[in-house]
C-alpha cells in the first residue's frame, strides 16, 4: 500500500507541475514537449519486455545502441535545420528531389505508424477486461480507425489535435511515478540478492536485425524539423537535442531497473507484457499504464493522421485531399490490423522511418560536402545513409505472443 501511494502522490505532483501554465508556457519546454511525446511514446510500452526478453542481461546495451544510433540520426536532421535556416526549399535539384521523396517516405511512415499506435490502443484498451483478446483488440482498433476518419472527414482534427499537450504531461508523470516504483523495488532486490542475469535469446546478426526493426520506438525526433511556422532553427535545434538526450536518459534508466528484477518465465513477449511485469512491481501500475497507453496512443494517432493527410495533399497538388488521404490512411491501417502481428507492424514502421533518416542523411551529406571542408561530418553523414539503407532492408520484428489471426 505504501509503495502504491507514493506512485500515486508522485504521479499527481509531477502531473500538476507539468500542467502549470508557467511551466507549459516555456517556449523551449513546449517545443521540446513534441518531439519528447513521440520519443517517449508507444516505446516505452513495448522496449522493456521486448529487449529483456531477448538481449536478457545485455539489454541497457542494446538500449543505449539504440539511443546513439537515433542520436546520431538525429545530427544530421539538426545539421540540415542548421544549414537551411528558415528555408524549407533548396535551389539544388539533386536536394530538392532527395526533400521530395523523403516527403513521401514520411508520409508514408506516418501511415504505418497510426496502424502502430492505434493497435497498441487496442491491445491495453482491453488488457484489464473479460475481454483480452487479439480478436477484441483488433475490433477496438477498427472502430477507433472508423471513429478517427469519421471525424477527420466531416469536421478536422482542430478539437483532438487539443488533446496533445494533457495527454504529454499525463504520460510523462505516470512514468515518473512508474520510475520510481521500479526504483525502489530494485532496491528491495538487490537488497534480497534476488537479481537475476538472463542469458540473450537474440546473439549475433539476429540481435542487430532485431535492434534494426526496433528504430521507431525511439523514432519522433524527426518533428522537430516540421515546426518552422511555430519555432525558429535555434530553437528547433536545441529542442530535439534537449528532447533525444532527456528521452536516452528516461529509458536507460528504465530498462536498467527492469533488466535485472524479473525470472525468465515472469517474460511474456506479448504487447500488453508490461502491464504483467509492473503488477509484480505494484498493483496501480497496471491501471497507471492503461491510462498512459490510450491517452498518449489516440493522440499520437491524430497528429499522425493528420501530418499525413497534409503532406499528401501537399505533395499532390491537391490533387488528393486530406479527406481521401484519410480515407487511405484508414484503410491501409485496416489491412495491417487484421492481416498481420503488432510486432511485424513495428519492424515495418521502422523500415519506413529508416529510409526517411537515410534520405535526411544523405541530404546532410550534400550539404555539408556543398559548405567545404567538412569532410568529417561528410563522413559521418554517408555512413548514416548507408546504416538507415541496412536498417530498411535488414530489420527484423521481435517474435512473440499470439501471432495467430
Amino acid at each position: 500500500m505504501f509503495l502504491n501511494g507514493l506512485i500515486l502522490i508522485v504521479t499527481l505532483a509531477a502531473g500538476v507541475v507539468l500542467l502549470m501554465p508557467r511551466v507549459a508556457g516555456i517556449k523551449t519546454w513546449r517545443a521540446t514537449m513534441t518531439p519528447l511525446a513521440s520519443i517517449i511514446g508507444s516505446g516505452f510500452l513495448v522496449l522493456g519486455p521486448i529487449l529483456v526478453s531477448s538481449y536478457g542481461k545485455y539489454a541497457p546495451l542494446a538500449m543505449l545502441a539504440l539511443c546513439i544510433g537515433a542520436y546520431l540520426f538525429g545530427t544530421a536532421i539538426r545539421h540540415n535545420i542548421h544549414m537551411r535556416g528558415e528555408q524549407d526549399t533548396d535551389p539544388d535539384p539533386l536536394v530538392a528531389r532527395l526533400e521530395m521523396a523523403g516527403s513521401w517516405v514520411l508520409a508514408f511512415a506516418y501511415v504505418i505508424s497510426v496502424a502502430y499506435y492505434l493497435n497498441l490502443f487496442g491491445a491495453f484498451g482491453v488488457s484489464l477486461t473479460p475481454w483480452d483478446d487479439s480478436l477484441h483488440a483488433r475490433l477496438l482498433t477498427s472502430a477507433v480507425f472508423v471513429l478517427i476518419l469519421v471525424v477527420g472527414w466531416l469536421k478536422g482534427f482542430s478539437a483532438l489535435e487539443r488533446m496533445e499537450q494533457v495527454s504529454v504531461s499525463v504520460k510523462l508523470a505516470i512514468i515518473l511515478g512508474l520510475l520510481v516504483g521500479l526504483a525502489i523495488f530494485f532496491g528491495k532486490e538487490a537488497t534480497a540478492d534476488k537479481l537475476v542475469l538472463l542469458a540473450p535469446k537474440a546473439t549475433g546478426w539476429a540481435g542487430i536485425a532485431l535492434g534494426f526493426g526496433l528504430i521507431v520506438t525511439v523514432q519522433g525526433f524527426e518533428t522537430s524539423r516540421y515546426l518552422g511556422s511555430t519555432y525558429d532553427a535555434q530553437t528547433r535545434i536545441r529542442s530535439m537535442r534537449i528532447a533525444q538526450l532527456l528521452s536516452s536518459a528516461i529509458y536507460m534508466i528504465y530498462i536498467a531497473l527492469v533488466a535485472y528484477v524479473f525470472q525468465g518465465n515472469e517474460l511474456h513477449l506479448e504487447e500488453t507484457a508490461i502491464i504483467d511485469m509492473m503488477r509484480v512491481v505494484a498493483p496501480i501500475l497496471p491501471f497507471l499504464l492503461v491510462a498512459a497507453a490510450l491517452t498518449a496512443q489516440f493522440s499520437a494517432a491524430i497528429a499522425d493522421t493528420s501530418g499525413s493527410g497534409g503532406l499528401v495533399a501537399e505533395l499532390t497538388g491537391g490533387r488528393v485531399t486530406e479527406r481521401q488521404a484519410y480515407a487511405l490512411l484508414v484503410g491501409v491501417g485496416l489491412a495491417f490490423t487484421w492481416t498481420i502481428h503488432l510486432f511485424e507492424i513495428i519492424s515495418y514502421a521502422s523500415r519506413a522511418f529508416a529510409t526517411y533518416y537515410a534520405i535526411q542523411s544523405a541530404i546532410a551529406a550534400v550539404l555539408a560536402h556543398r559548405a567545404g571542408g567538412q569532410w568529417r561530418k561528410v563522413s559521418l553523414f554517408t555512413v548514416l545513409t548507408v546504416l538507415g539503407l541496412m536498417i530498411a532492408v535488414f530489420g527484423t520484428p521481435a517474435e512473440g505472443g499470439d501471432q495467430s489471426l
